[in-house]
C-alpha cells in the first residue's frame, strides 16, 4: 500500500468517524431538545384547553356528539396533537377531530404518561377541571416525534452525501501535494549517478523532510569517506605486497647466480624474511577483513584465558625476537562483551605482536588489566610524537624501521570500535610505548 493511499485512507476514515460522530450527538441533542419542546407544548395546550373551558361552561354542559375541529388533511403534521375531554364519571364529553376513539390514557392520575392506542404510542399529558368535572388529555404520538427527528438528521445527512466525496477529493489532492517534496527527493536520488556521493541539491524542504535529508548526506558522507579509503587500502595493500614480491625475485636471481655457497646461504634467508613479512601481511589484511564483517553476538570473555592464548600464539615470535612475554592478568576474570571475543582476540594479538616487533632483543612486554583497560606496554623507542594522532591509521608505521606493516593500530582501532571501547596510546618518554584498550562498560 503506497504511502499515498495510506494517508488518504486514515484522513478519510478520520474525517468520517468526525461526521457520524457530530451527527450522532447533533441527534441525540434534538430529540432530547424536541422533547422537551413537545412535552411543554403538550402541557401547554391541556392548560389552554381547561382555562377555555372554564370561560365556556354553558357551552360544554350541553347534550349531543362531541364536536370535532376540522383539520387541514395536507399537512404533514395534521394529526401530531390529539384532544380529549372526559368527565370523570367516564363518559366522552369531546375530541378533537382524528383522535383516537379510545381513551388516550388510562392513568388516573395527571400529568405526563405513555400509552398504546391503535398500535402506536402515545405521549399523553393530563390535566383535570374539578370544578366543570372533565378531565383534559392532550397527547401526540411518539411516531411523530421520530418523524421529526429524523427530518433534521436527513437535513444533515443529504448534504454530508454531496460534501464527503468533494472532502475525499480535496483530502486525495492535498496529500499527493504534500508528498510532492518526496517524490522529487526519489527522482533525485533515481537520477543520481553511483559516483556521486556528495550533498543533496540545496533547496526548500518541508521541516519533517529534514531528518532523512540530513541522514542521507551524513550517509553519502559516510559512503565517500569508506569508498575513499577503500582506494587508498587497494593502493597501500599493493605497494605493500609489491615490495617483498620484488624483493623475492631479486633475491632468488641472487640465490640462483651465487658464486659461493656464503651468499647463495645469505640471498635465502633474506627469501625467508620476504616470505615471513608477504604472510604477516597477508594475515593482517585477512584479518582486518574478518574484525570489518564480525557479527554482534555477545559472549563474556576469560581475559586471563584470552592472555594466555595470545602469548602462546606469538610465543614462536618472541622467542625468535629475544623477547619475553610477561602477561599479569589474573585467570577467572571474565568481562562481558557487546560482541563477539574475536574482536579482543585481534585487538590484543595485534598489539602483542607490535610490542615484540619493537621490543629490543633481551626486552620484556607486559600484559596488565587495570580496572576495565587492558594494558600492554613494551621496551621498544615508542611512538614519535607527530604520528602518535596518525598511528592507528592503516598503513602507518610508527617507525621507518622494522618490518611492521602498519596494520596492527588499525586491525586493534577497528576490533575497539566493534566493541563499543576504545584504544588509546599515552606518550612514550622513548624507553618504552603503553597502548590501552579500554574496555565496554557492561
Amino acid at each position: 500500500m503506497s504511502l499515498r493511499l495510506r494517508l488518504f485512507l486514515i484522513l478519510a476514515l478520520a474525517t468520517g468517524a468526525i461526521w457520524f460522530s457530530a451527527v450522532m450527538w447533533i441527534e441525540h441533542s434534538t430529540r432530547a431538545q424536541v422533547t422537551k419542546v413537545l412535552d411543554a407544548r403538550l402541557a401547554e395546550a391541556a392548560r389552554m384547553v381547561s382555562s377555555l373551558l372554564e370561560d365556556r361552561r354553558i357551552a360544554m354542559a350541553g347534550e349531543g356528539a362531541p364536536v370535532a375541529i376540522p383539520l387541514d388533511p395536507h399537512h404533514d403534521y395534521a394529526h401530531q396533537l390529539s384532544c380529549q375531554i372526559w368527565s370523570l364519571q367516564g363518559t366522552l364529553v369531546g375530541q378533537s377531530e382524528g383522535a383516537p376513539q379510545t381513551r388516550l390514557t388510562g392513568a388516573a392520575g395527571t400529568g405526563y404518561s405513555e400509552s398504546t392506542v391503535g398500535g402506536e404510542t402515545w405521549r399523553v399529558y393530563t390535566v383535570e377541571n374539578a370544578a366543570l368535572g372533565v378531565r383534559v388529555m392532550v397527547g401526540d404520538s411518539l411516531g411523530v416525534r421520530d418523524r421529526l427527528v429524523s427530518g433534521v438528521i436527513e437535513g444533515l445527512l443529504l448534504p454530508l452525501a454531496v460534501i464527503l466525496p468533494l472532502l475525499a477529493a480535496a483530502i486525495w489532492l492535498s496529500v499527493g501535494r504534500g508528498l510532492a517534496p518526496m517524490h522529487r527527493l526519489a527522482e533525485a536520488l533515481r537520477l543520481r549517478s553511483p559516483s556521486d556521493l556528495g550533498p543533496l541539491p540545496a533547496g526548500p524542504v518541508p521541516s519533517e523532510m529534514r531528518p532523512m535529508r540530513g541522514a542521507l548526506d551524513g550517509l553519502f558522507a559516510r559512503l565517500a569517506q569508506a569508498r575513499e579509503a577503500e582506494r587508498d587500502f587497494t593502493a597501500f595493500a599493493a605497494h605493500e605486497l609489491k615490495t617483498p614480491l620484488a624483493g623475492l625475485r631479486t633475491q632468488a636471481q641472487i640465490a640462483r647466480i651465487a658464486p659461493d655457497e656464503a651468499t647463495r646461504a645469505r640471498a635465502l634467508r633474506n627469501i625467508e624474511r620476504s616470505v615471513d613479512r608477504t604472510d604477516r601481511l597477508v594475515r593482517q589484511l585477512l584479518e582486518l577483513s574478518a574484525v570489518e564483517r564480525e557479527g554482534d553476538t555477545a559472549e563474556p570473555v576469560d581475559l586471563g584465558a584470552l592472555c594466555t592464548e595470545v602469548c602462546a600464539d606469538l610465543a614462536p615470535l618472541a622467542e625468535a625476537r629475544g623477547v619475553d612475554l610477561l602477561p599479569e592478568v589474573p585467570g577467572g576474570a571474565l568481562v562481558p562483551l557487546r560482541s563477539s571475543a574475536f574482536l579482543l582476540h585481534a585487538a590484543l594479538r595485534n598489539l602483542v605482536e607490535n610490542a615484540v616487533q619493537a621490543s629490543p632483543e633481551g626486552g620484556a612486554v607486559r600484559i596488565r588489566l587495570e580496572g576495565a583497560v587492558l594494558a600492554v606496554e613494551d621496551a621498544g623507542p615508542g611512538i614519535p610524537e607527530a604520528l602518535r594522532a596518525r598511528a592507528c591509521e592503516r598503513f602507518v608505521r610508527g617507525t621507518q624501521g622494522g618490518d611492521g606493516s602498519g596494520l596492527g593500530l588499525a586491525i586493534a582501532r577497528a576490533a575497539m570500535e566493534r566493541l563499543g571501547g576504545r584504544i588509546e596510546l599515552p606518550p612514550s618518554d622513548g624507553t618504552g610505548q603503553r597502548a590501552e584498550l579500554h574496555l565496554p562498560a557492561a
